[in-house]
């Protein structure tokens, strides 16, 4: 393999958009909890902290994964071989290193927060992806954290709270879905998830259920004046009947739209950043 391509490998098993999607996630997470200026080097500092623990967190994820994903996701680079074990945790080393650093000179809370989650993603990894919805949990805790750490980079994390819990059920929907699409594979390694325990129809169900509770509660902060009309308009014409189409999707499942519903949930997190933001 040519250096470019084994950059390009090196790039991908980090999964970049969603390490991108990470770093803006923790920088509107501080946008909107700060209560005075934010030096733009701690927001962005804060921000490459974040995005490249979940980068690692990728890395270490497609470690332990490769059995699996040569059924699921037989595309990835380790499967592939477009790069070694050796070299992945190598990658995975780095990364964590520099993140630990970058977060242990900005403050010693989102030192602590880095550590956490680092420690959390490996345990996953290894154990807890395997335990029926905890991993699912995990995962979209560790998302909703991810607020919560930008809200304490701009010095008031209470004000994070609401969106760390828009982002908690969305990420466990989306996580619940990814499970669907990796059924046969997760079989293999004998891995207990929902899908896999109680049926496809009783994940829809539950999938279905926690949709409509997150659609309920994009009500709240309009109703109770924490954010402007601004988020409103959006949530209502964009964000709301995103989710509506997937339920859709979900219930009908016609043309096994798992995969397409996956991705809608994706781009439902930018539209909810921005509506958060506009709406602050």
């Amino acid at each position: 393999m040519n250096q470019s391509n084994k950059i390009l490998a090196y790039i991908k098993i980090t999964r970049p958009i969603n390490v991108l999607i990470t770093f803006f996630v923790v920088v509107v997470a501080i946008l909107i909890s700060q209560k005075k200026q934010t030096e733009i080097s701690l927001i962005i500092w804060a921000s490459v902290a974040a995005a490249l623990t979940a980068a690692a967190g990728n890395i270490i994820n497609d470690i332990f994964d490769v059995e699996a994903d040569k059924i699921s996701h037989p595309k990835r680079v380790l499967v592939s071989d477009d790069l070694s074990k050796k070299e992945a945790w190598f990658e995975y080393i780095i990364l964590n290193s520099i993140s630990v650093f970058i977060a242990a000179y900005l403050s010693t809370i989102l030192f602590i927060i880095v550590l956490i989650t680092i420690s959390i993603l490996f345990v996953y990894a290894l154990y807890l992806k395997k335990i029926l919805l905890a991993g699912n949990i995990i995962i979209a805790i560790l998302t909703g954290l991810a607020f919560i750490y930008g809200g304490f980079a701009a010095g008031n994390p209470q004000a994070a709270i609401i969106p760390a819990i828009f982002a908690f059920l969305i990420n466990l929907i989306r996580e619940i879905v990814k499970d669907i699409q990796d059924v046969e594979g997760d079989k293999k390694q004998n891995i207990q998830t929902f899908p896999i325990q109680f049926g496809l129809g009783a994940a829809t169900k539950l999938i279905v259920s926690l949709s409509i509770i997150l659609i309920a509660f994009t009500f709240y902060p309009f109703i109770m004046h924490l954010y402007k009309i601004e988020y409103f308009i959006l949530v209502m014409i964009v964000v709301n009947p995103i989710m509506v189409l997937s339920i859709k999707y979900l219930w009908t499942n016609k043309e096994n739209k798992f995969y397409t519903v996956s991705k809608l949930l994706k781009f439902n997190m930018i539209i909810g950043l921005i509506s958060i933001y506009l709406g602050r």
